[in-house]
């Protein structure tokens, strides 16, 4: 295979491996994460406890050739090296190396790190493509509605401050205190650490409810439109090629 097949096909996008390597990827990074997670049990018996560390040392060896592989197949290693991607693949292969040291107790905690390989799945995702797209089509909107957000996080803080400093003063003595309770509010989380007791309060309480569906639905919308505006675009230039190459193919066969 030539370089950019290669590259192609550990990307997800070539057109006859891309499929199946990048599913095999998914695959080893949700093993991994599964088996890190079941590390932390401390009842876990010795057996599983030494097919989880032989889990871990075939993760690292696949992830590092696929690191080397990319260096060594990249039109420009260094430019690779230090980017959003290359440093991901980096950071999933370092920690990693720790866990051949399971005697260093100072730095066991870092190799929470391999985690950091879950961030892999996003990249031969072309759905990831879509939405940063969708994104960056609404960004202006986006900006927009974050900065009335934070106006109205604020407003809520100082009102709900007006109607229950006085009867609540240890919880809503300050608008500062009081910010923790909009935020948990208007995302409508509603932890239930932080309530009003007056009436003024209660009703405040429930508008700010009101608003707080809409903090959620609107950049909602934003996204969901951008995406079907997606679905309905043109096909892209690669798409494009791939057609027109099964054309002639139909055609034969016709």
């Amino acid at each position: 295979m030539k370089r950019h097949e290669i590259l192609s096909a550990l990307d997800g996008t070539h057109p006859r491996l891309g499929r199946s390597i990048a599913f095999t990827i998914y695959g080893l990074i949700i093993l991994s994460a599964v088996a890190i997670s079941l590390e932390t049990v401390q009842t876990l018996p010795a057996e599983l406890r030494r097919a989880l560390r032989w889990i871990e040392y075939l993760v690292l060896a696949i992830f590092t050739v696929e690191y080397a592989l990319r260096l060594i197949c990249s039109p420009r290693p260094l430019h690779y090296a230090f980017s959003f991607w290359g440093l991901v693949d980096v950071l999933s292969i370092v920690p990693a190396l720790l866990f051949l040291l399971p005697d260093a107790q100072s730095i066991r905690s870092l190799r929470l790190l391999r985690l950091i390989r879950l961030i892999k799945l996003f990249h031969a995702n072309r759905a990831m493509d879509r939405l940063s797209r969708a994104f960056e089509k609404n960004r202006a909107e986006l900006v927009i509605f974050t900065f009335i957000a934070l106006v109205v996080l604020y407003l809520s803080a100082v009102g709900i401050y007006l109607f229950e400093h006085e009867a609540q003063p240890q919880t809503f003595g300050s608008i500062p205190a009081a910010l923790w309770w909009a935020l948990a509010t208007l995302t409508t989380v509603g932890y239930g650490d932080v309530y009003p007791v007056t009436l003024a309060g209660r009703a405040f309480t429930g508008l700010v409810l009101l608003v707080g569906l809409g903090v959620i639905a609107v950049p909602a919308g934003l996204i969901t439109a951008a995406l079907l505006e997606e679905d309905e675009e043109p096909l892209t230039d690669l798409e494009y090629e791939t057609d027109m190459n099964e054309q002639p193919t139909r055609r034969h066969g016709e």
